[in-house]
C-alpha cells in the first residue's frame, strides 16, 4: 500500500555554505581566448555558454541570490512524497506538488516535466488550473506535478536496468495512491516520452487522454501509414512547416552534444556536474537560452532552475541515467513512443520549439483530436507560455472539446 506523507523543501545549511564555498574558488576558462569581443558586437554563443555571462551569474549566485527566498516560494505549494513499489525494483519515494479543486467537474491531470526542467515548471500554470477564470464552462483539474524519478526530491533510480517502463508505472501508481482512478496528462520533452508510455500501458482505461508540446512522430511511409503518406505526397508543407525542418537540421548538426554525451556516458559528465556547480550553471544555462523563444530569462529564474538540480536528492548528475535509458532501452524509447496508441491526445506547437515536424506526422501517433498553433513560444512551454498551456488544456478537455467524450466519466463523478 503506497503511503503519503506532507514534504517541505529544506536543504540544510551546510550544503548551501558549501555551494558558496565551490563558487568562491571556482576557476573559468581563459576569456581572452574564448570569449573576447568588442562590446559593440553581440554575445556569441556559438562555442557555448560565454565566459562573462557565466561569470556574472556566478558572482550573483555567490553574493546576492537567496536560496531560502526561493525554498520559501516553492513551499507555498502543497508538497508530497509517496511511496510506491515498482515490479522487481522496489520501493520509490516520489515528490510532487498535489494541488486540489474546490469546483466541480475537475479533472485529475499528471504533469510531466523534462530536463533540464523540473517540477519548478508547473509553478506558473497550477494555480489558474485548478482555480480556473470563473467562468461556468472553463475546464478545471486537480493537479498532480512530480519530481520525476532521478529529478528534484524523488529517489533515485538505483538500477541501470530502471527505464521508461519503470517510470511509467511509478507515475500511474502515485496517481492511484492519490486516488485517482482516471486522469489526463500534460507532458513534455522527456515528460513525452514517459506520457507515451503510461498511454499505452495504462490506456485508456485510466490514461483518458493527453497533451504534448513536443510530439516525436516518425514520417508516414507506404508500409507503416500508407493513406497518411498519400496525404502527405499530396499536400504542400507550409512555409512554418519548411522551417520547422529546417531548424530539425540545425539541430541535429549543431545542438545534439549533450545528447550523445547523456545517452552514452552520463556518468563521465555526471562528476563535472555533482562538484561543479559553475560547470552545471554552464550546461544548463546554455539550454535555457539555446532552446527558448528569446524569453527573458532573469537571473533568480536561470539559478532557480540550476539550483534545484544542484541540491536535488538524486544529485545533478542523476537525470542523464533517464538518458542512457532512452538509447539502451529495448527497443529504444523514442522508437517505443513512436508507436501508434490508440488514446486521444493534443498538440501545442510553438513555432520556435527545437523540433517541429510537418502538422500530418502527428497523425502517426494516434487519434489527434487537438492542436494548438503558437508563433511565439520555444521549449518549455509552460514557462515561456504558461497561457497558451492553460488555454490549450482549457479547450481540449473542456465541456465542448474534442476530447470531452474521453474524460466525460471523470467530470460526472
Amino acid at each position: 500500500m503506497a503511503a503519503t506523507r506532507p514534504f517541505r523543501i529544506n536543504v540544510p545549511e551546510a550544503k548551501v555554505e558549501r555551494l558558496s564555498q565551490k563558487l568562491a574558488l571556482c576557476d573559468l576558462p581563459n576569456e581572452g581566448s574564448i570569449d573576447a569581443i568588442p562590446e559593440e558586437r553581440p554575445l556569441s554563443w556559438a562555442r557555448g555558454s560565454p565566459v562573462s555571462e557565466i561569470k556574472r551569474l556566478v558572482s550573483t549566485w555567490q553574493t546576492s541570490y537567496d536560496w531560502r527566498k526561493t525554498e520559501a516560494h516553492l513551499n507555498t505549494f502543497p508538497q508530497f512524497i509517496t511511496s510506491v513499489e515498482i515490479g522487481g525494483f522496489g520501493t520509490y519515494d516520489i515528490h510532487h506538488i498535489h494541488k486540489r479543486s474546490l469546483i466541480s467537474g475537475s479533472i485529475p491531470l499528471l504533469f510531466l516535466h523534462g530536463w533540464p526542467g523540473s517540477f519548478v515548471e508547473v509553478t506558473k500554470i497550477i494555480d489558474d488550473l485548478v482555480q480556473g477564470d470563473g467562468a461556468d464552462y472553463t475546464r478545471t483539474f486537480h493537479v498532480v506535478a512530480p519530481s520525476l524519478i532521478d529529478f528534484g526530491f524523488s529517489s533515485p533510480s538505483r538500477a541501470i536496468e530502471f527505464s521508461f517502463a519503470q517510470h511509467a508505472e511509478a507515475y500511474d501508481k502515485l496517481m492511484s495512491a492519490l486516488g485517482y482512478n482516471e486522469y489526463v496528462i500534460q507532458g513534455g520533452d522527456v515528460g513525452y516520452l514517459i506520457t507515451r508510455y503510461i498511454a499505452k500501458k495504462y490506456g485508456p482505461s485510466r490514461c483518458k487522454a493527453y497533451h504534448t508540446n513536443t510530439p516525436a512522430p516518425s514520417q508516414p511511409s507506404p508500409s507503416m501509414h500508407p493513406e497518411l503518406h498519400a496525404e502527405l505526397l499530396a499536400t504542400p508543407l507550409t512555409e512554418g512547416e519548411k522551417r520547422g525542418l529546417e531548424r530539425a537540421g540545425s539541430v541535429s548538426a549543431e545542438g545534439m552534444g549533450y545528447y550523445k554525451q547523456m545517452t552514452t556516458r552520463p556518468l563521465t559528465i555526471g562528476y563535472s556536474l555533482r562538484d561543479s556547480p559553475v560547470g552545471l550553471l554552464a550546461w544548463i544555462h546554455e539550454k535555457l537560452h539555446a532552446w527558448s523563444d528569446g524569453y527573458p530569462w532573469s537571473d533568480e529564474e536561470i539559478l532557480t532552475w540550476v539550483s534545484v538540480h544542484y541540491f536535488s536528492a538524486p544529485g545533478p548528475e542523476a537525470a542523464g541515467n533517464v538518458y542512457y535509458a532512452m538509447e539502451h532501452s529495448d527497443p529504444p524509447a523514442f522508437a517505443a513512443a513512436g508507436e501508434y496508441v490508440d488514446v486521444p491526445f493534443g498538440v501545442a506547437r510553438f513555432q520556435n520549439d527545437l523540433v517541429l515536424l510537418p502538422k500530418l506526422w502527428n497523425r502517426t501517433l494516434g487519434p489527434l483530436v487537438y492542436e494548438g498553433e503558437y508563433e511565439k513560444g520555444g521549449h518549455f512551454a509552460a514557462w515561456e507560455r504558461p497561457d497558451a498551456i492553460i488555454t490549450d488544456l482549457r479547450q481540449m478537455f473542456g465541456n465542448d472539446g474534442p476530447a470531452y467524450e474521453s474524460i466525460k466519466s471523470m467530470v460526472l463523478a
